[in-house]
């Protein structure tokens, strides 16, 4: 019989615990506190995550009930629902921000040889934003209509193991191209966007730092076309050309060339075209990149289905961020245990499996595997056998 660590305690064990302790004390989380440490906040709110908690309350209520178990499992503290619900709102969100740094940084590691579907060296990412719904008499500061609040959130993800590598909170009414003045652009990288981020004066920083973008051209871009190159349509594409801007406005904003791509989605009967800055690749490569940008979208529907980022457990700003930066981090972890495992599962179902066993004392690879092994140690010994082989 297994008599070592709980399952949830084997799951924290993959968390780097000095990477950890430096942000805290970036921002003195642990000053004065007696009793409920900044770990203590996030073991309850990962446990929380993993288990589908709906309030403080069911939080409070279940691990109270497991008080026995509450010490190996590396709590310190006494949680109650006072006391995360001051927690949630009051310590600096900005320490579980960069926490996920870190775990994203060791993900994307691991991840970086995967394949994504494309034969490209060069780092691929995809940039879009989702709106996460309030409700206005409990977020009064996240006013977004009439009668509705929400908040966005703008994420960058590597199409090599669909790792969040840049996420951005902002208020529901904020423009999507505004965070382009905030994202990290990595020289000789891939970029793709929607047309909703189109601004030539924030794609032209792309150019002048030689990364590149990809995105959707809109119906009155105003250009003439300097080049034609010749494209096979059967594969769907309709035109691979070489545009200079002629507005008044954006000729000064970029004043480079693009390269402008037509291509026909027979499946979805639709055309579309394509603006990139990117010379190199081939124009059908260029329409399968902009493909990709979905794998953003299918992360953002993953998150809000599997973790706990639609229903909050505080009203305030730092408890919101705070909330959904620990729904990273437990989202970016299982991702880790998955690829240091080298398990089979998917990422839903590792999840579904760790919300049944987190205080099981089981091996956590022999709970996550999909071959299951019966103890021999549980068999009846007065069973007759059926068949004497």
């Amino acid at each position: 019989m297994y008599s070592g660590k709980m399952v949830f305690s084997q799951l924290m064990d993959f968390l780097p615990r000095h990477e950890f302790n430096n942000c805290v004390q970036r921002y003195r989380g642990d000053y004065h506190a007696r009793e409920f440490s900044c770990r203590d906040q996030f073991l309850a709110m990962a446990f929380a995550q993993l288990t589908y908690r709906e309030s403080l309350r069911d939080i409070e209520t279940c691990l109270n009930a497991l008080q026995p178990k509450l010490y190996h499992a590396g709590f310190r503290g006494k949680v109650s629902r006072s006391t995360l619900s001051d927690t949630n709102k009051r310590r600096d969100w900005r320490i579980y921000a960069d926490f996920a740094q870190v775990l994203i940084r060791r993900a994307r590691a691991l991840y970086a040889q995967d394949d994504f579907g494309l034969a490209l060296k060069q780092t691929a990412y995809a940039l879009d934003s989702t709106t996460i719904d309030l409700c206005l008499a409990l977020f009064p500061w996240a006013r977004f209509r009439r009668r509705k609040g929400a908040v966005k959130l703008h994420t960058l993800i590597d199409l090599r193991g669909n790792i969040p590598c840049f996420i951005r909170i902002t208020h529901g009414k904020t423009a999507d191209v505004t965070v382009l003045d905030h994202l990290p652009i990595e020289p000789g990288a891939f970029y793709m966007m929607d047309k909703g981020y189109i601004d030539f004066g924030r794609l032209y920083a792309f150019t002048r730092q030689m990364a590149f973008f990809v995105t959707r051209a809109k119906k009155n871009l105003d250009c003439y076309r300097r080049e034609s190159r010749v494209v096979d349509k059967s594969t769907g594409l309709r035109s691979d050309q070489t545009i200079v801007l002629q507005g008044l406005k954006t000729s000064h904003l970029y004043p480079a060339p693009l390269r402008r791509v037509a291509y026909y989605d027979a499946e979805h009967d639709r055309r579309l075209v394509f603006l990139t800055n990117n010379f190199e690749l081939s124009a059908l490569t260029i329409a399968q990149l902009y493909r990709c940008r979905w794998r953003v979208e299918l992360f953002f529907k993953w998150i809000k289905q599997n973790l706990r980022i639609k229903k909050f457990y505080g009203n305030s700003v730092n408890a919101l961020k705070t909330q959904v930066w620990i729904a990273v981090s437990v989202y970016v972890l299982v991702a880790i245990l998955r690829k240091k495992l080298k398990l089979d599962r998917s990422l839903t179902e590792i999840l579904q499996i760790l919300s049944v066993t987190p205080f099981e004392k089981t091996p956590i690879f022999q709970a996550l595997s999909t071959s299951f092994v019966p103890n021999s140690e549980t068999r009846c010994c007065n069973q007759l056998s059926l068949f004497d082989l």
